[in-house]
């Protein structure tokens, strides 16, 4: 609980922008003697501060971690739901050599995290049109997992016109691929008919 309530309150400190926030977030990181208060840290760095010290924090955390399945999910996580990522961040992620979307977990950690938490990023002109490419690749892999991502946007109809008419869009194009497996198309179909 002790953990909990420090991050917490470092994270309102960087999102106050309080002077020496960045400071106790960088000490934090690197003098953390377990994985929460290390997180704790880099979270804070790389949800609130778009600065060279958040990036060495994280070359840092995966050098240091990158034997570890599980970490460098969460280390994929945290980078795709950081409200300054964006579809070109995401792209980049994609090419790093621990990235691949046939392992089902990494393509959670990465993309999931990216249009299913990622409000800033994905709601973009660029952002449907990522969705519904991701969402295709996956179904050639994974139809079950391209399943849970086209589930996204199944509640496009609730959005604002000009997003509605983006993820149609995008849905539209999802639904018009010739290979598409019955459970994405399942999926699509009955969104469409909202």
């Amino acid at each position: 609980g002790r953990r909990a309530l420090k991050n917490l309150s470092l994270s309102y400190l960087m999102a106050g922008a309080h002077p020496q926030a960045a400071t106790l977030a960088l000490k934090q990181y690197y003098d953390a003697s377990n994985m929460t208060d290390r997180m704790g840290g880099l979270s804070a760095l790389v949800n609130f501060s778009d600065t060279p010290a958040g990036s060495q924090a994280l070359s840092h955390f995966y050098e240091q971690w990158q034997q570890e399945p599980l970490v460098v999910d969460r280390w994929f996580a945290l980078q795709a739901a950081a409200p300054s990522t964006t579809v070109d961040t995401i792209r980049a992620l994609m090419l790093h050599p621990a990235f691949t979307l046939r392992n089902p977990n990494r393509a959670r950690s990465l993309i999931f995290q990216f249009c299913m938490n990622n409000l800033h990023g994905v709601h973009t002109p660029e952002g449907y049109p990522f969705w519904a490419e991701q969402v295709i690749a996956l179904d050639q892999i994974n139809p079950e997992i391209a399943a849970r991502l086209a589930r996204a946007f199944d509640n496009w109809a609730r959005f604002v016109p000009a997003s509605r008419s983006a993820i149609k869009q995008a849905l539209e194009h999802i639904q018009g691929q010739a290979t598409l497996s019955s459970n994405v198309g399942e999926i699509v179909s009955k969104a469409l008919k909202i």
